[in-house]
């Protein structure tokens, strides 16, 4: 089981560093089933793997999005260590009851580094570490940024200022995209020198492996041998944008009959999405999964023919990494990273967001077209295999450690 963060026994006396090696904590907000979660379990057990000691700090997991605490408490055996007030929403008394936890684990851990991830684990752990101690490096990752196009002007404003604020106390930031880094430094959070950009890693095999049992995956889904399947990866969720793809897909499915809508994933939205369904007439074409462990995200898209990826808010998405990795072509809205992945004509297609009459027209221009959609599929996955290893990842993140504490003189 996790270890609860109490009063009883966090005062307890430090843990000797009896290998003498680095202390590494990584901390984020929850472990929800997602890319910044999975990118995180994956550095810390690749690091682990490499012999250097990893902890994980998180807050409770809670949410229809699924837990991803046992894949790392029991499988993997990373050290996981609960801090119930860090907590998503902002909560003025947790928060900083959570602060104050965090100063005394990190100056009982005294870490060699404290590397963040997500917005309120990001802010409170760099101010925490650095309190705690001064000569504990502190990287924070961007998996997606918390200030975007489509929320208010104000609640940009105070996100934006948090981040600057978190920026004094940070020593190095990792970006997932080149374009997080570039909108960052326009909102003045950091400077140059301190971004450095890695690829959010993962196992392609699996995706690879996958496509042996097309077949069969797509019969257990009552899925026919003539019909085409397009879908999407995500969580059911304000701003992941799965609504745009239904209001596409009853259109494609005039001009296209035997087509199905694949929505893997599950959360909030889904009574909504499947309304929305039943009010168009195409609720036997929609395939709704449910909640779905990362394990078996490479046999559902194994089951389609074109990813759609609608989101409205992603750092570098890796839904859009996952369908290259299975070899298919991904129509994508141009936000944040997704530019970075999908190369028109070459890869998929980049979409204007919420333009749902140019998404219908190249989803059903994919469909006429097998040929040019699997040649795009293939381009996609030369570029995922080129990219995306964890092992690069991993090691790209060591390197950023080792300059850090050569420059503290550690």
């Amino acid at each position: 089981m996790p270890c609860k963060i109490t009063d009883k026994n966090i005062f307890k006396n430090p843990l000797k560093n009896e290998k003498n090696t680095m202390k590494i904590c990584h901390v984020i907000t929850r472990l929800v089933v997602g890319g910044a979660q999975e990118n995180t379990i994956f550095t810390v057990n690749g690091l682990k793997e490499k012999g250097y000691d990893v902890d994980l700090v998180s807050g409770p997991t809670t949410g229809p999005e699924g837990s991803l605490e046992k894949q790392v408490n029991t499988e993997k055996g990373i050290s996981l260590i609960i801090v119930k007030e860090l907590v998503r929403n902002i909560n003025p008394v947790y928060d900083i009851i959570c602060l104050f936890k965090l100063i005394i684990l990190f100056r009982k851990k005294r870490y060699d580094i404290v590397h963040t991830h997500s917005a309120k684990a990001g802010i409170l752990g760099r101010i925490a570490a650095k309190i705690a101690c001064r000569k504990t490096a502190i990287i924070h990752t961007v998996h997606g940024l918390s200030f975007h196009e489509f929320q208010s002007p104000l609640r940009n404003i105070l996100y934006i200022t948090a981040e600057k604020i978190a920026a004094i106390f940070t020593d190095r930031f990792i970006c997932v995209g080149g374009v997080m880094k570039e909108k960052s430094l326009r909102a003045g959070i950091g400077r140059e020198g301190e971004y450095s950009i890695v690829y959010s890693g993962f196992d392609i095999r699996p995706y690879v492996e996958a496509d042996r049992h097309r077949e069969f995956k797509r019969k257990s889904l009552g899925i026919k041998d003539n019909e085409k399947v397009i879908g999407m990866v995500g969580r059911l969720y304000h701003l992941k944008g799965q609504e745009y793809l239904m209001e596409a897909f009853a259109e494609v499915v005039k001009e296209h009959p035997d087509t199905k809508l694949l929505i893997v994933g599950d959360g909030i939205l889904r009574a909504d999405l499947e309304a929305f369904a039943k009010e168009n007439n195409i609720s036997r074409k929609v395939i709704f999964t449910g909640l779905v462990p990362p394990s078996e995200i490479p046999g559902f898209i194994s089951a389609m023919d074109i990813l759609v990826h609608t989101s409205l808010r992603e750092g570098l998405p890796k839904a859009v990494a996952q369908g290259f990795a299975g070899g298919r072509p991904v129509l994508a809205f141009d936000v944040d990273g997704a530019k970075e992945l999908v190369v028109n004509d070459k890869t998929g297609y980049l979409i204007p967001p919420k333009d749902t009459s140019l998404l219908t027209g190249k989803i059903n221009f994919l469909l006429k077209n097998p040929g040019i959609s699997y040649k795009m599929g293939e381009n996609g996955r030369d570029v995922v295999s080129n990219l995306f290893p964890v092992e690069k990842m991993v090691g790209s993140i060591e390197k950023i450690y080792m300059e850090l504490l050569e420059k503290n003189g550690r």
